[in-house]
């Protein structure tokens, strides 16, 4: 990992859980549930193939884990790196994961109506 100041250091699920344990706070999520969400941040940007990463890629890297793990720790952690300016920017989050609520419950009623509706 690149860190802003040019010094290299490796990849560090603890680092990772340390970051996203901040915006977790007063949420119900486990340490157990952080050390998952690192795991798959590992794996995700092993998957990339590249040797060095920006820390900021690695960031970008836990918004997908995160989000699936808990959607307002996910708009905490978003508003850092996305870089949230203004309250648009956390309308426009909202209103992202509002569409997929209701494409995701619509789907789901089209599996059991057997997409009669």
């Amino acid at each position: 990992m690149i860190k802003r100041s040019g010094v290299v250091e490796p990849f560090s699920r603890e680092k990772v859980m340390s970051g996203v344990r901040k915006a977790c706070q007063g949420r119900p999520v486990t340490e157990s549930d952080l050390a998952i969400l690192a795991q798959q941040v590992e794996e995700s940007v092993r998957l990339t193939g590249q040797a060095q990463l920006d820390a900021n890629d690695i960031g970008l890297a836990i918004l997908p884990h995160l989000r699936e793990l808990d959607e307002v720790a996910y708009l905490r952690f978003a508003s850092v790196y996305q870089a949230f300016e203004s309250l648009d920017d956390f309308e426009t989050a909202i209103g992202q994961l509002r569409d997929e609520h209701a494409a995701a419950h619509s789907d789901g009623e089209a599996r059991v109506t057997g997409g009669a509706r």
